[in-house]
């Protein structure tokens, strides 16, 4: 089964675009794991004809609030529908079992021990500022964190989460979550 990992950042912020929806904002850069090379790279906007070939090739999506945020963004550059390949938000994921959202962070400090390298405000500054590397870096280290929580999950079927000084474990059922499917994959680049 291939799978890919991915996280984006954007170059602007909700507020930017006095609306809720995030494919009203704009993609600053998009970074990917890929199960099949475990090779990480990234994408920004002039580079997304280079992404789609290895999007379609997918057997899965694997994100963190990729189905509200990532993938409604990164479908409005995409000349097909992106929700046509399989996806597993791991927050989706956690909101199902637990009943809330958390924070990336959250989950990452409880289930691995460590933290975030930074946040998206800060990525958009960086963005603006001309400090691309410092967004592309963040961004990697995000997918990096992600990867690691969806193996942990898929491995222990747990995960755990740090709030208020405390670890709180929260049980998930992963033997689904690589079940491959086939679906209509519109593929609309030539290969």
């Amino acid at each position: 089964m291939k799978k890919i990992v991915f996280d984006i950042e954007t170059s602007n912020l909700f507020s930017d675009v006095a609306s809720n929806d995030p494919a009203d904002l704009n993609l600053a850069v998009i970074c990917i794991y890929e199960t099949d090379t475990e090779k990480y790279s990234h994408f920004l906007q002039p580079d997304l004809h280079k992404l789609w070939p290895i999007i379609e090739s997918a057997d899965m999506l694997i994100g963190y609030n990729s189905d509200h945020f990532d993938i409604p963004l990164l479908n409005k550059y995409y000349p097909g529908d992106l929700t046509k390949v399989k996806s597993l938000d791991i927050l989706k994921e956690i909101k199902e079992v637990f009943g809330r959202r958390m924070k990336l962070d959250q989950v990452a400090e409880g289930t691995l021990g460590t933290h975030k390298t930074s946040d998206g405000l800060q990525g958009v500054r960086w963005w603006r500022a001309g400090e691309y590397q410092k967004v592309i870096d963040y961004c990697l280290a995000d997918v990096r964190i992600t990867k690691d929580v969806y193996e942990y999950a898929i491995t222990h079927d747990m995960l755990f989460f740090a709030e208020n000084g405390e670890k709180i474990k929260i049980p998930l059922k992963t033997a689904d979550w690589e079940t491959v499917e086939k679906v209509a994959m519109t593929h609309t680049l030539p290969f």
